[in-house]
């Protein structure tokens, strides 16, 4: 039956009732007020709301999760928050089922104009890769062109090696420690600063790494130099190095850097004002630079083959550690001591005799 207006009743409500079925939809409520054309007004409401499914009301759905809820609960999981304040307050509220690849193209080129493919990536595409990946979103995002950059695997000779250590020890020798650390186990920085004791065995000569950059914890094999660094400073549990990141490390590393190459300490600038450093041979050092060494070093003084390199659990992919087959290269020119040499006679080899 249609709706209808039922009239109020004594002793009982003042106000009319709207009662019947209308597609479908039964009604049985009070139209809350005691004047007829009211509650007329308000049944004729009342079916328009049938007609556009709005009547009766939804149960309340849970909210959709944003890519801020999101990023604060891949934040509360202890993971990097480098890059993401930008990023957050570009997305926001954006449900996660709307950031698709033209979505982060528009925000890598929103957020950071005029950079190299490789800042973009760092910044904007791995953030929100892992932040995603994080909050199971399934999603291949397609990394901007030029992304990798070059390949850089420039790489420091032993005496440049242990003159910035020899350096650091001078001027910070937690720096020192820490700069033989990366050298004999080739860890990135992130990691070395992550590592607890609780992960290290140096009766076993082992660290492990529990939080790698590919997600895949590795064991490491530690030098007995690297032991006999660590040993005096050996506890149960907490960080093995007490640095964090940027700041006063990065200041003590440039020191190093800057009195290996003989010249005075940086004096830390005043407030507001610009460090000034001088121009000095290891400027293109980093805490990465240790990482290209050990793999150069294992390559060339260890012997160990790409496969090798692959097998220490510091890269997934084979074609990330090519970048260091340069290193024997030198082995092979070393052919050229046997090419003909002007005005001497040149001895074939000899033939090999013939079995009858």
């Amino acid at each position: 039956m249609p709706l209808k207006l039922v009239p109020p009743r004594q002793d009982k409500s003042p106000n009319w009732s709207i009662r019947g079925a209308y597609l479908g939809i039964t009604v049985d409520r009070s139209a809350r007020t005691p004047k007829r054309a009211v509650a007329l007004t308000e049944m004729r409401k009342l079916e328009a709301s049938i007609e556009r499914g709005e009547y009766p009301p939804k149960p309340d759905q849970p909210s959709a999760p944003t890519f801020l809820s999101a990023a604060v609960g891949y934040m509360k999981a202890g993971r990097s928050r480098r890059y993401l304040k930008p990023l957050i307050e570009y997305f926001g509220e954006k449900p996660l089922n709307e950031i698709d690849q033209a979505a982060i193209d528009a925000a890598a080129v929103a957020l950071y104009p005029g950079v190299s493919p490789g800042t973009r990536n760092g910044a904007v595409y791995t953030p929100i890769a892992a932040i995603l990946h994080h909050a199971n979103v399934v999603i291949t995002v397609r990394r901007p062109v030029g992304a990798k950059g070059n390949a850089r695997s420039r790489f420091l000779s032993p005496a440049d090696a242990f003159g910035i250590i020899d350096a650091a020890e001078a001027v910070d020798p937690e720096m020192a420690r820490l700069l033989t650390f990366l050298l004999y186990t080739g860890c990135r920085v992130g990691e070395a600063m992550a590592l607890r004791w609780e992960n290290v065995s140096l009766a076993e000569r082992t660290a492990s790494v529990i939080n790698s950059k590919n997600g895949n914890p590795r064991e490491m094999k530690l030098r007995q130099e690297v032991v006999d660094a660590l040993a005096p400073h050996k506890q149960t549990e907490g960080k093995v190095f007490r640095f964090k990141q940027g700041g006063h490390r990065n200041f003590l590393f440039l020191n190093a850097k800057v009195t290996a190459c003989g010249l005075a300490a940086v004096k830390r600038p005043a407030r507001g004002k610009k460090q000034i450093v001088p121009v000095y041979r290891f400027s293109w050092v980093t805490f990465h630079t240790f990482r290209h060494t050990w793999a150069t070093w294992m390559r060339r003084y260890g012997g160990a083959d790409l496969q090798g390199l692959v097998g220490t659990g510091q890269w997934d992919d084979p074609r990330s550690v090519a970048r260091y087959a340069h290193t024997h290269t030198h082995e092979e020119w070393d052919r050229i001591e046997r090419l003909p040499s002007r005005g001497k006679v040149v001895e074939k080899p000899a033939k090999k005799a013939k079995i009858k």
